[in-house]
């Protein structure tokens, strides 16, 4: 630090000091910390029984939603959207920007890339989207789809794609969801094995079913989301399938006479296909009761609805975490306005110069995430600070500490968040009041940088496809970072001992041990796959549970941390177990780090790493070793002396993460391939397929070793 940035803080510290000393008693009074401080010490869970383990269950209230839908016995999705519509009929429902235009625009490099010009959003009210989804169920039934038949959706994620699934919901049709990253062969595994007849998709991913038509006989009726701006190519589909517009099956079933078929609590609601990380896609059964249920639960962790409250929708809709929260948005008529990560923010790749992104115009105040898109975020603030000069940074890093030091008693800091922090918060429209995120661990630095810069309480939550994405949620309140919350009321859970990786329940300070989850909300099974049921469900005491995999400590005040995974432990020649999930979160934070793969092999002393280089920093560290700035990516990949530094720079930041000497990677290989769903090593929700990627680098694991 130099002499003009540290004369900056001390003078920083001075005005503090002087504002702290007046404005103390004010903040005391108006905000209440000792209460903060209580809540987030209370107990919210409690152990019922210590037989087979411990198994825990909630403490909190139920909110007066969940009641009123218990009184109305509403306990099938269809009855969840009906009530909705009823109760929210003229309100706002489903919004999506309007697409006025595609352009070429000509970047700094002369290349010439399409952006959209994009208007304002245009919504639907509840009874217009139920409307819709009317004409859609009726259509589907003139085309022959009976009750208790299949569909299955592969489509983005958009205003149409939850429509057709009330629509659906009104007949008994069940869904079959399918990831719109996901490969041909695993969309022709989910059509086979399901054997859809009506398939319902998107003019983008048309062409696709070129190639899966011809490995897929099953299917008799395609249906695609119109394009605003482009008419579908609907030719050389195979004869024997038919094609039909989205709209154009709306239009037949509204002059429909059939009636709707309701569906009982213990039909199947959906068949949720998983993506995939140790095989092939499961279809998870979800019983319309798994889900209603799981819905009600949620309810109790949204907290308090306000009137300017608006969702920002852009997760799949196929992955239980968005479904859920795009359907407890509906149900508690919370308007859902439909984003892309390709326009979210205002320079997002294609928006076009000077156009705004999604949250720029929606402002949402709710929306989820997941840690990759959290990691990145984060990278991204941490870029625009190095680029502030010195002074800048001593200005962030003082006012962030100053922050942080604030919240941990229980204060927030309305000032600071004004003058420091409110252009970060238009990151992400700058309205944004509850951010949740799930789908994996979230590395503890990110969920304090994310929470303390963007101003939001970050809720994280842990839940699978198989448990209707319920299990545990932290509330708003809790400040502690790395932990997932305590149980929905919808489930208890129970930790069991995992005698091979050395996690008991007697373990101290705290039990740890596999999670399993046990409730209404866990599904009825894996599709076609009796054995697959068997090992991972079971009924006690006429109750359903699933054995989830996942190791966790639960700590004294009822909320768990996530802390190893059976699939992801491995144990090293020295005796020590490395949790790769565990490396892997942590070294994300690395600026380096676009994405990473942790390997151990059980016959060697220390464990490897397979990283996708962050371009612009590779590029940067390359310059400071004096190398040609001319490199291309597979030129500084390849370069040895390139790697030794990156593999000192990722050594020195697994260490201030605080982790064990034997958890750092002894060598590294930068891959300079992009690791998307279509090249087998991720899954649709980007989640690693470990296996797929340690074929497709086994030489450089074995140089590596060597």
């Amino acid at each position: 630090m130099g002499f003009s940035d540290t004369l900056v803080v001390v003078l920083l510290r001075a005005i503090t000091f002087i504002y702290d000393v007046l404005t103390l008693p004010i903040y005391t009074i108006v905000q209440y910390p000792w209460r903060k401080v209580r809540e987030c010490k209370e107990s919210k869970a409690q152990a019922i029984s210590h037989e087979g383990g411990i198994t825990f269950r909630s403490t909190t209230p139920i909110s007066k939603m969940h009641v009123e839908l218990e009184k109305q016995g509403i306990d099938t999705m269809e009855k969840v959207f009906n009530y909705a519509v009823r109760r929210n009929g003229s309100k706002r429902c489903l919004g999506s920007r309007e697409l006025i235009d595609e352009e070429d625009e000509v970047q700094k490099n002369g290349k010439v890339f399409k952006k959209y010009v994009l208007g304002e959003y245009l919504w639907k009210t509840y009874n217009e989207v139920d409307r819709l989804a009317s004409g859609f169920s009726k259509g589907l039934r003139q085309m022959g789809l009976e009750p208790k038949g299949k569909i299955c959706i592969f489509a983005e994620t958009r205003a149409e794609w939850l429509i057709a699934a009330i629509g659906c919901f009104k007949q008994n049709i069940t869904l079959v969801t399918l990831y719109a990253t996901l490969g041909e062969d695993a969309v022709i595994h989910g059509l086979n094995e399901t054997e859809c007849e009506f398939v319902l998709t998107s003019h983008d991913l048309m062409p696709k079913f070129r190639v899966i038509l011809e490995n897929s006989k099953s299917v008799k009726h395609l249906i695609y989301m119109e394009d605003p701006l482009r008419k579908t190519d609907v030719s050389k589909f195979p004869e024997n399938v038919k094609i039909h517009g989205f709209c154009d099956v709306i239009a037949a079933g509204t002059k429909s006479s059939i009636g709707g078929s309701p569906p009982s609590p213990e039909d199947v609601a959906i068949i949720m296909y998983t993506s995939g990380s140790t095989g092939a896609p499961k279809g998870v059964l979800l019983s319309q009761r798994n889900v209603s249920i799981a819905m009600m639960a949620f309810s109790d962790a949204l907290g308090p609805v306000y009137p300017d409250d608006i969702y920002l929708g852009y997760l799949p809709l196929a992955h239980v975490l968005e479904l859920m929260c795009e359907s407890i948005s509906f149900l508690s008529g919370i308007p859902i306005g439909y984003s892309t990560p390709l326009t979210m923010t205002d320079q997002s790749s294609k928006i076009k110069r000077g156009c705004k992104g999604d949250t720029s115009v929606l402002r949402p105040t709710i929306m989820a995430s997941v840690p990759l898109i959290l990691d990145r975020i984060y990278k991204g603030i941490q870029e625009k600070v190095g680029e502030s000069g010195k002074i800048g940074q001593a200005l962030f890093k003082f006012f962030y500490d100053y922050k942080l030091k604030w919240y941990y008693r229980g204060f927030n800091t309305p000032l600071v968040n004004r003058l420091i922090f409110k252009k970060l918060r238009q990151l992400i429209g700058g309205r944004v009041r509850i951010l949740a995120s799930g789908g994996a661990p979230l590395a503890p630095d990110t969920h304090e940088f994310i929470r303390n810069s963007l101003c939001v309480p970050l809720l994280q939550g842990y839940g699978l496809t198989e448990t209707a994405a319920c299990a545990t949620i932290s509330l708003g309140s809790d400040m502690s970072t790395g932990r997932v919350g305590a149980p929905l009321g919808c489930c208890d859970i129970r930790l069991v001992n995992w005698d091979e990786g050395n996690y008991t329940i007697k373990d101290r300070p705290f039990p740890r041990g596999e999670i399993l989850i046990g409730g209404d909300n866990v599904a009825l099974g894996y599709y076609k796959l009796p054995e697959a049921t068997e090992k991972d469900f079971f009924e006690e005491d006429g109750r359903r549970w699933f054995r989830s995999g996942d190791i966790a400590e639960v700590q004294e005040d009822g909320c768990f941390k996530i802390i190893d995974r059976k699939k992801d432990l491995v144990k090293l020649q020295v005796g020590e177990y490395v949790s790769l999930g565990k490396v892997e979160s942590e070294l994300k934070t690395c600026p380096l780090v676009d994405n990473i793969c942790i390997y151990g092999d059980a016959s060697k002393q220390f464990c490897v790493a397979l990283i996708v280089p962050a371009v612009k920093h590779l590029t940067i560290l390359a310059t400071k070793l004096g190398k040609s700035g001319d490199m291309t990516l597979e030129e500084m990949c390849a370069d040895a002396g390139l790697a030794n530094a990156v593999l000192k720079e990722i050594q020195i930041h697994g260490t201030n993460s605080k982790l064990a000497k034997f958890e750092i990677p002894g060598a590294v290989t930068l891959c300079s391939d992009t690791w998307q769903p279509d090249s087998g090593l991720v899954t649709a929700a980007f989640k690693l397929k470990r296996k797929n990627i340690q074929d497709h680098y086994q030489s450089d694991i074995n140089r590596m070793y060597a």
